[in-house]
């Protein structure tokens, strides 16, 4: 499989950026360095997480997503709004308010995603008793988490569940409808647009994942729907019953509603991207208790806490709590004829093939000659990750020396002890 190159959804305004080095301390993938008094993006590493957009205090970081007008190329236009969505709203009761306002602002079709979720969750039960499957069985839900496992923890990639997120699951249902009901719409005629929570979505879409090209033609940030759709939903209004989403699909839109729906207490959800990372460090290292799923978030909450909603993630989860309260367990579940497999549009085949960013070299030879160099380099730097040499820490710094993206000269504590020790020794 060759690789290609990905279409990041996670910029940099460079007018806005003063090299501060805020995003530089919070990149979990050390994608960015300060070069010339703004930050540069390594694309290679960046996993679109938007840690960098929810901390940079110049609001120099941006996430690149479709407008609704893109929508208008399309005969047949369907929104697909994640989970996330009905928790940006105060005191919503009824989900069909915000499926009708989608009606009312221009779609012609609203398929939930929580709908898919809830087959999704039916289908990973079933997955998970598979013969063969290799535990923990890792959800491939966030693509956050999936590109940051490829990157930098190759080793697990035997362990993530082969299913395709409830998005992708959704937009195909969603096709198959219009086609059914609209027989005369050729394919290019509909459109599907999803109404999503994180930037990460728009560069899964952009790119595919492996061989699968995405099924979804435009991603809209719920940011950017958000008061379109406050202005067409008026409260006490008659709208149409157009919700068939149940306890578990809206539950995933928060940390653990993914992992709670397989019915198995033999599971680990953790959220925010440096736990996710210490959880992927110890299943990599054996130190963790056997586990049947893990469900991994990049954002603090869940995919409520992701940087394109409105709403303060800790209360768009309590609004969804209320509004599941009053929903039956699921509306979704497999038919019949489709209970005995999993079909297969609910699988990929292949991970996407990145370069690892721990390979140094070619070789095992080459990688332990820089690993050695970058090592007795790095006893010779302060040790105190301060940034003013525009890299994160030393460690990071003194690999960029090694590979010629930086100078020696950039570590202005060396130089300044240097300088010093030199003063002293001419007095």
């Amino acid at each position: 499989m060759s690789m290609k190159t990905y279409e990041h959804s996670v910029l940099l305004d460079e007018s806005k950026c003063t090299g501060c080095t805020t995003c530089l301390k919070h990149c979990p993938t050390e994608a960015i360095r300060i070069r010339d008094g703004h930050a540069v993006i390594n694309g290679d590493r960046c996993i679109d997480c938007g840690e960098c957009i929810r901390v940079c205090p110049h609001k120099a970081k941006k996430a690149v997503c479709s407008k609704l007008t893109s929508m208008n190329r399309f005969k047949w236009k369907i929104a697909l709004p994640a989970p996330t969505l009905y928790g940006q709203f105060d005191n919503l009761d009824n989900i069909d308010y915000v499926l009708d306002g989608l009606l009312k602002i221009g779609f012609d079709d609203v398929f939930e995603v929580a709908v898919a979720a809830e087959l999704v969750s039916a289908y990973t039960r079933m997955y998970l008793k598979t013969d063969g499957i290799k535990k923990p069985a890792i959800s491939s839900a966030c693509p956050v988490v999936l590109r940051l496992i490829s990157l930098r923890f190759p080793s697990l990639e035997d362990n993530i569940i082969h299913m395709l997120p409830p998005m992708e699951v959704a937009a195909k249902l969603a096709r198959d409808k219009a086609k059914a009901e609209h027989p005369e719409f050729k394919d290019e005629d509909i459109g599907v647009c999803f109404i999503s929570p994180c930037p990460a979505k728009v560069s899964y879409v952009k790119c595919g994942f492996g061989q699968y090209k995405s099924q979804v033609d435009e991603v809209v940030s719920i940011n950017d729907i958000y008061f379109s759709l406050i202005g067409k939903m008026k409260k006490g209004e008659e709208v149409n019953s157009l919700s068939k989403s149940g306890m578990v699909g809206i539950g995933w839109a928060r940390t653990g509603g993914e992992a709670t729906a397989i019915f198995n207490d033999n599971y680990l959800a953790a959220d925010g991207i440096d736990n996710v990372i210490r959880v992927l460090d110890q299943i990599e290292t054996g130190d963790i208790p056997p586990l049947e799923f893990i469900e991994l978030n990049a954002c603090t909450g869940g995919c409520v806490g992701g940087v394109l909603t409105i709403q303060n993630p800790f209360i768009a989860k309590a609004r969804l709590q209320t509004i599941r309260r009053y929903l039956p367990i699921t509306q979704n579940r497999p038919t019949k004829d489709e209970s005995a497999y999993i079909p297969d549009y609910y699988l990929f085949e292949d991970l996407p093939e990145y370069k690892s960013i721990s390979r140094l070299g070619n070789t095992l030879a080459e990688s332990m000659r820089i690993m050695a160099d970058i090592q007795n380099l790095k006893n010779e730097l302060p040790g105190i990750d301060c940034g003013s040499c525009g890299a994160p820490t030393c460690r990071a710094f003194a690999e960029d020396v090694v590979k010629n993206r930086a100078s020696i000269e950039d570590c202005l504590i060396k130089r300044y002890r240097e300088q010093k020790k030199e003063a002293d020794d001419d007095s």
